[in-house]
């Protein structure tokens, strides 16, 4: 019988969208950026601050059995050793260091009569989860990870998700060790407690705490987002673009590719950093089952550029100094008005709203009382493609709704104002240009997820709107190639 036994922690990797589980194979495609010679060392420490299925140092240990074996021939020996003095874990719940535990030792206790080491005393060898909590502030929130105290306080004898990592936990001190490699899948977010099913990035601070740890080598794959900034990562990405110790910057935009099952938005990436390393990064960037690669500089723009074949495009644009769209298009809230703000019975205004129209007083609008009596271009803030990935067929339209907003009408936050004029034409015009594949090609490349913002239109410029502008006209004005055109064509739809 040819039945199918697959890998439990490949399975175990389509669990969670927050604690997403490392696929076996993208683990040792993350390893494999490291120097070979890490694992023909008998003294090269490895740590997982993070560990969920144990899959990092399973492999890790593997790699050292093969490396070490003609120095040290005794097969018992040399897996004691690397067990014991070489690979270390902090699970991040009981369950993971379970699981982890089993993965690396065979057994869920260490010391047991089943586990492949025979050096252990205690049974959570060298995977250990110490206690720690969240020390709670007065204002709610957790010193260290910033979690909502209404969402994570429990009783002591549950879980508290308080991640010893980055909750004043050393693991130098908790083994003893100075680590030379640190490799990890961090958790990407907690809930904050805010509106709806609001949540904050958290991944971030593990990579801070890494580096504080001073590593040889850091290897983690955590969410793109980061490139684009945004919702308590604008410090992230400075720190990170700025970083030259960044060697090997790998990227997905399509976060299936590399977690099969799990949407992760904007897609994910891994990198190694390294701490004697200084110069420029090699960014390898997968889209649609090929990749793209290239040395360059990550902080030649503020945002960063995942895909190399786009960084000349913009540089062509960004040359010519002209003001960007991103001066004009207005900030969340355009009239002050929140998404469930609905018309009322009577009004001098017309609300436009994502359910349709109705009449609005005047004095209720609390912000962008110069734009009510202009004609105004408006875009939903929720681009067209979900999670900001591309469709089957590696394109982007980009825009969910566009439209024109005659004079005394005016819109909830659900929209964006893109821009306001005196004139209906102008207001047409903008439309028009909006709907080009170059304008929506710009603003792809700032948008790491399904929102829209001011920021993603930061690399558009703003153009002459008594003017109706097209592909042709924007094309030879900024010089664009065959090939650019080509490229163009090949990641953005053209307008139906």
């Amino acid at each position: 019988m040819n039945g199918h036994n697959p890998d439990i922690l490949t399975c175990l990797a389509n669990l969670s969208a927050d604690e997403v589980f490392t696929p076996p194979k993208l683990a040792s495609a993350m390893l494999d950026i490291l120097p070979h010679d890490l694992f023909q060392r008998p003294d090269t420490t490895f740590l997982d601050p993070v560990c969920k299925s144990g899959v990092f140092l399973r492999e890790i240990a593997r790699r050292l059995n093969d490396g070490l074996a003609d120095q040290m021939p005794d097969d018992q020996k040399r897996i004691d050793h690397i067990l014991t003095k070489q690979v270390f874990g902090l699970a991040i719940t009981e369950l993971t260091g379970h699981i982890s535990r089993r993965s690396v030792y065979c057994s869920k206790k260490a010391d047991g009569k089943f586990s492949i080491a025979t050096a252990f005393t205690k049974p959570d060898g060298n995977i250990r989860l110490p206690k720690t909590s969240h020390k709670w502030t007065s204002g709610g929130r957790c010193e260290f990870c910033g979690a909502s105290k209404g969402e994570y306080h429990r009783d002591e004898s549950l879980e508290e998700y308080a991640y010893p990592f980055i909750h004043g936990i050393d693991p130098r001190k908790v083994f003893n060790v100075k680590f030379d490699v640190i490799v990890g899948n961090p958790p990407y977010q907690l809930s904050d407690g805010g509106f709806g099913r609001s949540a904050s990035p958290i991944y971030n601070d593990f990579v801070n705490q890494a580096k504080k740890l001073e590593p040889r080598y850091l290897v983690m794959v955590i969410p793109s987002r980061w490139f684009g900034g945004g919702k308590g990562l604008d410090d992230f990405r400075e720190g990170m673009l700025s970083d030259n110790r960044i060697r090997k910057l790998v990227d997905f935009e399509n976060a299936n590719d590399v977690f099969p099952g799990v949407s992760v938005a904007g897609g994910v990436c891994y990198f190694l950093w390294e701490s004697d390393y200084r110069g420029s990064c090699e960014v390898t960037n997968w889209f649609a089952g090929s990749a793209t690669s290239s040395e360059r500089k990550l902080d030649e723009f503020p945002i960063f550029i995942r895909d190399s074949r786009a960084v000349s495009i913009i540089r062509k644009v960004t040359d010519i100094k002209e003001p960007r769209m991103q001066d004009q298009v207005s900030s969340y809230k355009p009239f002050g008005l929140r998404t469930y703000v609905t018309p009322k019975k009577s009004g001098d205004l017309i609300l436009h709203w994502q359910k349709g129209e109705g009449p609005f007083p005047r004095k209720e609008v609390t912000a962008g009382h110069e734009m009510i009596d202009k004609w105004k271009v408006i875009c939903s803030r929720s681009g067209h493609e979900h999670a900001g990935d591309p469709g089957k067929d590696g394109k982007r339209r980009v825009f969910s709704k566009t439209t024109i907003l005659p004079p005394d009408t005016i819109c909830t936050e659900t929209y964006l104002v893109v821009g306001s004029y005196p004139t209906e034409s102008e207001a047409k015009n903008l439309l028009a240009y909006m709907r080009t594949q170059f304008f929506r090609f710009l603003m792809s490349h700032l948008m790491y997820s399904h929102g829209i913002t001011r920021d993603t239109f930061a690399f558009i410029p703003i153009l002459d709107m008594k003017a109706k502008w097209d592909d042709h006209q924007l094309n030879a004005r900024y010089k664009l190639t065959k090939s650019d055109i080509e490229f163009i064509q090949s990641r953005i739809h053209a307008w139906e």
